[in-house]
């Protein structure tokens, strides 16, 4: 036998790991499950990959925010708790205000309701994306191929934006 050595299949009392060593490790497993539950949740979030813009605590993004509708193109809103976003649908519609003001541009414009949009190049994800024209803060919105209706979104979302002050319009606008 080799000195200091314990035979076995003997518990040797007082060895193994301390009382101390244990209650480290079930707290590191805790942690670790409840880091996991975290990330999944956030994974699951209908923000998950959305920033909010660079003036998203403006206080007319506040203001919007107070108005933001329950139901939009058919989806319920999604509790979000990020200035500057609101979602519908589980990201069937994504409304970020706080956005970079669009630049003069010869992308094609619709107006709605008085609130000038200016269409924006479609990632190749499927969703239609458009930022207002004229308004500060501006505001962008991303809606998915699913919904049928843009038209009636677009009138809703007019409506909420319509108070943002108007600073320019677009020179051409296309047919929506």
């Amino acid at each position: 036998m080799i000195v200091g050595a314990r035979p076995r299949g003997r518990r040797v009392p007082g060895g193994g790991r301390s009382r101390r060593s244990r209650a480290a490790a079930g707290l590191a497993v805790a942690g670790l499950l409840a880091g996991t539950g975290l990330v999944a949740g956030e994974l699951d979030s209908p923000v998950f990959g959305l920033a909010q813009g660079p003036f998203a605590n403006d206080p007319a993004c506040g203001r919007l925010a107070d108005r933001y509708p329950d139901r939009l193109g058919g989806a319920t809103r999604d509790r979000v708790s990020f200035a500057g976003l609101a979602v519908w649908g589980h990201g069937t519609v994504e409304l970020r205000c706080g956005v970079n003001p669009a630049a003069p541009t010869t992308d094609a414009c619709v107006s709605v309701d008085g609130v000038d949009w200016v269409w924006r190049e479609a990632a190749g994800d499927g969703r239609k994306k458009l930022v207002t024209y004229g308004r500060n803060p501006a505001v962008e919105v991303s809606v998915s191929d699913s919904v049928a209706r843009l038209d009636a979104v677009l009138v809703d979302l007019s409506h909420l934006v319509a108070p943002i002050r108007e600073g320019a319009k677009c020179l051409a606008v296309a047919p929506l």
